[in-house]
């Protein structure tokens, strides 16, 4: 059972907050509730690997970090036309039933001690609501850190028919210290809609960074997540689907690039719970200098999810003998009617790749650049969203020429 981490926190705190935001009773009583739960609940599952838990979250001092009366930030909203992309207070004013019905109903507020922390605490809030039969694309929410720490929450729900592209970005400014950002994502989908849901993480690399996004694919939808993780000192992060409906669908594409003394703990997970569901779960990193990673892959079938479809492969390159990674790709199946495979490789480049471009005139340097760039290309081919694809390259090569 976890500690309490933040011995200043108080019920006075989160109402402050709640006041602040305007919010209803149902909300700060979900808050104070997420509040009073801490005591009694676990950090997330970190990643298990034989002989070695890779990330120990109890270990962070998050009393030295956690300041939510203090959370500032610039926060810009693109909101095309059809598609309601609101500030949450905006939201409740205006869509106030629809964030009753659907906040908590993805991610419970109490799943772990973090994910209740960011109940209690987030100060900002995002809601992308998608009528009946919209389709909407360039959705676009940038929140950039001005603070020490800072709890965001982003709601998609999307009615029936209806589609919508959504880019997430998130970066802080310079500031000393160490510091502390937390996103929950939850996707409430209807049936026939589809959610392409893009997510860019570059926080300084003093910043620890948790985050946990997962959507609900109704009857005939889909949930497609792209998540490409460059920044923070150390990331926790989880990007999953439930294909509660049938004939749902799902599509994870991960990419990170770890140097210096850079951690990834990310994790892709899939729970097919009907009928007629695919998955393809498509992650590929690399890691230079001491940086350390370990991926976690989930293909869950359960007993009445017949006829199901589902793929996972993960790749991780390291370019230098002081990186470590590892990865433990999980396949649960609870039903005969199931079609799935999943592969994980850990490796350094292929010293027959490197001589034969060395050979034939090309600087060693650059040889290994084009080799990072190239194992990147299956990742990026599957990335659909152009500004999110032409980004993630252009900051790979980045990487590579520093």
């Amino acid at each position: 059972m976890s500690t309490q981490v933040h011995s200043t926190l108080s019920e006075e705190t989160v109402r402050d907050i709640s006041n602040d935001l305007g919010e209803p009773e149902w909300l700060l009583e979900t808050r104070l509730e997420a509040l009073s739960a801490l005591g009694d609940l676990d950090m997330p599952q970190v990643i298990r690997t034989p002989g070695r838990d890779w990330t120990n979250l109890d270990a962070l001092d998050y009393d030295s970090f956690v300041d939510p009366l203090g959370a500032e930030e610039e926060k810009e909203r693109v909101e095309p036309e059809g598609v309601r992309v609101l500030s949450l207070s905006e939201a409740l004013d205006e869509h106030g039933d629809i964030v009753e019905e659907h906040f908590g109903s993805v991610i419970d507020p109490q799943e772990n001690y973090l994910t209740a922390l960011s109940t209690a605490l987030f100060t900002s809030g995002t809601l992308v609501y998608v009528p009946k039969g919209v389709d909407a694309e360039d959705v676009t929410i940038r929140t950039t850190m001005q603070s020490q720490s800072l709890f965001n929450y982003t709601l998609v729900v999307t009615e029936e028919s209806s589609s919508v592209t959504i880019l997430e970005r998130q970066d802080c400014e310079p500031l000393s210290g160490e510091r502390y950002y937390s996103g929950l994502v939850e996707i409430a989908t209807g049936e026939n809609s589809h959610v392409q849901y893009g997510s860019l993480q570059e926080l300084d690399e003093e910043t620890y960074n948790y985050t946990l996004k997962r959507g609900s694919a109704a009857d005939y939808a889909s949930v497609n997540w792209i998540e490409g993780n460059l920044g923070s000192r150390l990331t926790k992060s989880s990007v999953e689907t439930t294909l509660d409906g049938e004939g749902s669908e799902t599509k994870i594409v991960g990419a990170f690039f770890g140097h210096d003394d850079q951690h990834f703990d990310v994790a892709a997970r899939v729970w097919h719970n009907t009928a007629h569901t695919t998955a393809d779960l498509v992650t590929r990193g690399v890691l230079d200098d001491e940086a350390r990673s370990v991926y976690e892959g989930v293909q869950d079938v359960g007993t009445e999810a017949w006829d199901t479809s589902s793929y996972q492969r993960e790749n991780t390159l390291m370019l230098s003998d002081g990186s470590e990674a590892d990865a433990s790709p999980k396949l649960i199946i609870n039903n005969h009617d199931t079609e799935a495979s999943h592969s994980a490789t850990v490796g350094q480049i292929d010293k027959e790749d490197l001589f034969y471009m060395t050979s034939r005139g090309v600087q060693e340097q650059l040889a290994k650049n084009m080799l990072v760039e190239g194992f990147f290309v299956p990742v990026l081919d599957e990335i659909e969203v152009e500004e999110l694809r032409n980004d993630l390259e252009s900051k790979i090569t980045e990487r590579l020429q520093n």
